[in-house]
């Protein structure tokens, strides 16, 4: 269900121009070099390599097209030897997140090697270099050693140039927020301090503007998206034509509001919508159809962890917002639900998520219709961004497995029991204690190193629980 674009991470070789003339051609023999990195990384990343960058004129020159093209990050290699210092104006001046790999041609010494081989093979000599230079500056960076031949290298540079894109992303996000629950603390943050940190601008909004919205859906947009959602799900019999026709008006109304607001996230607090007194229904199915189309979303006004939800669609291809409930220490695990939000389209394979007839008492409205799946199970993500002490933030990750159970008989609202790899009490106790909010979000598969590779490129304290 992937379906976001490749990054796309420029790709600065560095050798010096000095070493062409005692040894011709070597240039064109490293860049072929290169050529074949930007091959072996194509099916994820898009390595953008304009050629070698042989002294700092060039350095500073080909990172400043990087980053007046756009491109999401920078990969730097080292085709020979590069003297440090003439990184520094080009880092300087520099936006984009960077990753130093320490990778050569060969990847063993040969009994029978030249001084032309050894020279074309050392890139550790010239990433020393670079890499004090780095360090001692103070700039972010991810850093890789190894052969380049092997799975480990490939899958380096799709987390970087995946934590990139996102990085990128987050600071062109804009999220809605329509009210937020009184006394609810670890949802508060400093706006501003979230601005400049992580990247998202945060915007208040009334509940009106969704009224204007929904005024303004077609019939035909209506039964379209009703249409879909037969084909797409296992309709409940309880569930009437027009329950399901004015869920689908307010998804419909919020899509239409956000799209032309510039929002790619947003969050709502449930109250707000029965005081409002022009809506009918709580928007659940909208939320989880938003999320499924790669929305940012969390309840009760949380604008950080819809923001993170946004940031799992794009880090991992799909995030969900989820909520701890209860620990079960005989499946050694945690049941994750919530009011009844949840992205469908990280549903079980071969599985087809329903949308049901559901009574709700949140809000004093009528039955919201609910999409209830089962996630695939496997291996997952468990993510909360907390606000720490003045202008700080602390993300808060746990690894461990979605297991394959879906039996719970009278539970009207998607749910999965999460196996932490520390164990049910150490995962608990260790989010606590880090201050984990009682919101998160859960992405499928092992994403850790690009959460991680995150918060190197914010600057924010990584805690593994």
């Amino acid at each position: 269900m992937d379906s976001t674009p490749r990054p796309r991470i420029g790709l600065l070789g560095l050798m010096t121009d000095g070493y062409e003339p005692v040894f011709p051609g070597i240039t064109a023999r490293q860049e072929r070099y290169a050529a074949e990195i930007v091959a072996a990384c194509a099916d994820t990343v898009e390595l953008v390599f304009p050629g070698a960058a042989k002294n700092r004129r060039e350095i500073e020159a080909t990172v400043a097209s990087f980053n007046h093209q756009g491109l999401d990050g920078i990969l730097i290699v080292l085709l020979a030897y590069s003297q440090g210092g003439w990184l520094l104006r080009a880092l300087q001046d520099n936006r984009l997140p960077i990753a130093l790999a320490i990778v050569q041609p060969d990847q063993e010494v040969g009994k029978k090697w030249f001084e032309l081989d050894l020279t074309v093979n050392q890139g550790i000599h010239g990433a020393q270099d670079n890499a004090n230079l780095i360090m001692r500056q103070g700039f972010r960076c991810q850093y890789f050693a190894g052969n380049r031949h092997e799975p480990r290298f490939t899958r380096f540079v799709e987390d970087f140039g995946r934590s990139a894109a996102t990085y990128r992303k987050l600071r062109q996000l804009r999220v809605a927020i329509f009210g937020r629950m009184g006394g609810m603390g670890d949802i508060l943050t400093d706006d501003l301090a979230f601005f400049a940190t992580i990247g998202p601008e945060f915007v208040h909004q009334d509940l009106g503007s969704v009224v204007s919205a929904m005024a303004q859906v077609s019939e035909a947009d209506l039964e379209a998206s009703m249409a879909r959602d037969r084909k797409t799900f296992e309709m409940d019999p309880k569930l009437s034509v027009e329950s399901h026709r004015e869920a689908t008006r307010i998804y419909l109304g919020f899509r239409r509001h956000l799209q032309a607001s510039g929002f790619g996230a947003f969050s709502a607090h449930f109250d707000n919508f029965g005081a409002d007194g022009r809506f009918l229904q709580l928007p659940l199915m909208g939320a989880s159809h938003l999320m499924a189309e790669g929305y940012g979303y969390a309840a009760e006004g949380d604008a950080v962890c819809a923001s993170m939800v946004y940031a799992a669609h794009h880090l991992a291809g799909a995030g969900n917002f989820t909520e701890m409930y209860t620990m079960d220490f005989t499946l050694n695990a945690i049941i994750f639900c919530h009011a009844g939000e949840g992205n469908w389209a990280t549903s079980a394979k071969g599985t087809k998520p329903r949308l049901i007839d559901r009574f709700l008492g949140e809000g004093g409205l009528a039955n919201p219709p609910t999409p209830i799946f089962g996630p695939q199970p496997g291996e997952a993500t468990l993510v909360s961004l907390a606000s720490v002490e003045g202008k700080g933030f602390k993300l808060v990750v746990a690894r461990g497995e979605i297991l394959d159970i879906n039996d719970m008989v009278n539970c009207e609202m998607p749910y999965l029991f999460f196996r932490p790899r520390s164990g049910v009490e150490k995962c608990v106790e260790g989010w606590v204690a880090a201050g984990g909010t009682h919101h998160e979000v859960i992405s499928l598969g092992d994403v850790s190193a690009r959460w991680r590779m995150l918060c190197t490129m914010w600057g924010v304290e990584y805690v593994e629980v």
